[in-house]
């Protein structure tokens, strides 16, 4: 796929051409740092991931490859998937949690050096399950960057027991943009339930996004963990279009991007509220063929 591809820009809506613009307009296009959507990918072949790209390719901006289960490809087939998504224009990147694994067993700084010579783009560096030290993870983040890798952070607990204090969550946001993270992930898991901004019954606490969205100057530098159309678009309504999403099902990128644009009904319901598009039952379909004579 050429990275020219211009399906969606400007609100020309694609193959459409045209007929039907975006109700809500101002959406990025790529490369972008802001309204970033992140895919989570548990176990796509190259060809599915191939395929998810060709079709939804404008829209994706990273693709993580979750969990451990990069562990499971063999290395050619890993580094083929790696530069299907750079072609793409999208960065893969191991999940975290199998860095964690890497931090408990003391091969940090071997995982990486791996990470990079395998030929990925970015890291995330996380500590949702383990603790690890300020010190361990700074220094995880430093050689990331020596090495080439753009670093994702992530702040949260998995676990609702190993919750931390918002306080925490605003002061880890802090410092790892000090010491270099390019974008720091809001931990929402794949379930979207019990952690950081997310009630047990998937719904968001807002007073919770409201504390952390006020922890940084810029919201563009955080990635909101949502993978439930809900939070989505709750998300999307209190932040605008071009906010950053993650934890994207595959199958979702383009529903995703249906609802950034005003193309699914809530949305589509506020840009008429907000009067950004107009609102009019009026046709105008001009003069009707018959196909016959009338007498």
């Amino acid at each position: 796929m050429s990275r020219t591809d211009d399906r969606g820009r400007d609100g020309l809506g694609g193959a459409w051409g045209g007929v039907c613009p975006f109700p809500l307009l101002g959406r990025t296009a790529k490369p972008r740092e802001r309204g970033i959507t992140m895919v989570i990918d548990k176990g796509l072949g190259v060809s599915a991931a191939a395929d998810l790209l060709e079709l939804a390719g404008p829209y994706i901006d990273l693709l993580k490859l979750a969990f451990g289960t990069t562990a499971f490809y063999s290395e050619a087939i890993l580094r083929k998937k790696i530069q299907v998504a750079a072609a793409a224009g999208v960065l893969a990147y191991p999940g975290g949690t199998y860095l964690e694994v890497a931090v408990v067993q003391g091969k940090g700084r071997e995982f990486v050096e791996r990470t990079a010579e395998l030929g990925f783009p970015a890291i995330e560096i996380s500590d949702g399950t383990i603790q690890m030290s300020m010190h361990t993870r700074f220094l995880l983040m430093e050689l990331a960057g020596r090495h080439g890798l753009r670093v994702l952070s992530e702040v949260g607990k998995k676990h609702p027991a190993d919750r931390v204090p918002r306080s925490n969550i605003r002061e880890q946001i802090a410092a790892d943009l000090r010491h270099g993270a390019w974008k720091v992930i809001v931990e929402g898991r794949e379930s979207g339930k019990g952690v950081v901004i997310y009630r047990e019954d998937g719904t968001i606490d807002e007073e919770e996004m409201e504390d952390i969205a006020g922890s940084v100057d810029d919201p563009s530098r955080l990635i909101w963990e949502a993978p439930l159309k809900n939070q989505q678009q709750d998300l999307i309504l209190r932040f605008g279009t071009n906010v950053n999403l993650g934890n994207v099902h595959p199958e979702e990128a383009l529903s995703l991007e249906a609802l950034r644009v005003g193309l699914r009904g809530d949305t589509l319901r506020a840009a008429i509220l907000s009067s950004t598009i107009p609102s009019s039952n009026h046709v105008d379909e001009g003069p009707v063929e018959t196909g016959g004579d009338r007498h």
